[in-house]
């Protein structure tokens, strides 16, 4: 799962057209939706901290967990300098693998978005979150996250190349995607400039994998946790056949209220 190595620097400078305060709005919805309207909220592969940010601003206490080292740092780094207000210089930032987290209590939701658990390649890998979540969610609680789908794995992204150039840099971002897996391979490589206006070059390989809706809700019951609702991404509409992202609710299950 190692990704987001050697151009964590470079990630927020190419993803300023991911509209993250409209899906902020939308998630900070599903939250208060579902009962949770403050409290303490754990963010999977939070990345650079964009989302856990947001968050922390609408109120919540954020933790965010992500394996990537670099990408850490800038979230520390934009929590600390950056202009928010008390509760985003207050995020806790866990250097851990999903698979494996540890809190030192419970939390009252679990969020998961940018397409994180995609990066699971493994169903069993996949379950043992699930179980995870499950245990550090307090009685009651609630887990929202989101999933590419396979229709966009298939239909609009495999065997693409996908190219963009700008002043800063360009990049060149190539898929390849395996039916019988499910995988979608993506090689990317990005030209920055540097300020003496030499171009440094970095290349990195990911892999996602696609998971058939069915099976995400089997995996979630396997975990022991409730299965709630799916919606297409930023909709109310129960998840159909040919949308891009697709949002998962589940809740805790298990513990006595």
């Amino acid at each position: 799962m190692e990704a987001y190595t050697g151009f964590a620097q470079v990630y927020d400078l190419f993803m300023d057209d991911v509209p993250y305060e409209a899906w902020s709005r939308y998630l900070t919805g599903l939250l208060q939706e579902y009962g949770v309207e403050e409290g303490l909220v754990l963010e999977l592969g939070c990345g650079t901290g964009t989302m856990t940010r947001l968050l922390a601003a609408a109120g919540y206490d954020m933790i965010g967990v992500d394996c990537s080292e670099e990408m850490l740092q800038i979230a520390k780094e934009a929590a600390e300098t950056g202009e928010g207000t008390g509760k985003q210089k207050d995020i806790l930032y866990l250097l851990q693998d999903m698979r494996e987290f540890e809190l030192y209590g419970t939390v009252k939701a679990v969020v998961s978005v940018c397409d994180s658990l995609n990066y699971i390649l493994e169903e069993e890998g996949l379950l043992q979150v699930f179980r995870l979540v499950n245990n550090y969610l307090d009685p009651g609680g609630i887990f929202i996250f989101d999933l590419n789908t396979l229709y966009k794995y298939r239909e609009l992204l495999g065997e693409t190349t996908i190219c963009e150039n700008r002043e800063e840099g360009s990049f060149i971002w190539e898929n390849f995607f395996d039916e019988e897996t499910g995988l979608n391979q993506y090689d990317m490589t990005f030209f920055i400039r540097e300020e003496d206006m030499r171009y440094r070059k970095y290349e990195e390989t990911h892999v996602q994998r696609g998971y058939e809706p069915g099976r995400i809700k089997e995996l979630l019951e396997q975990a022991g946790m409730e299965f709630v609702a799916m919606f297409d991404a930023f909709t109310r509409e129960p998840a159909g056949e040919t949308g891009e992202r697709i949002y998962v609710i589940a809740g805790e299950k298990g513990k006595p209220r």
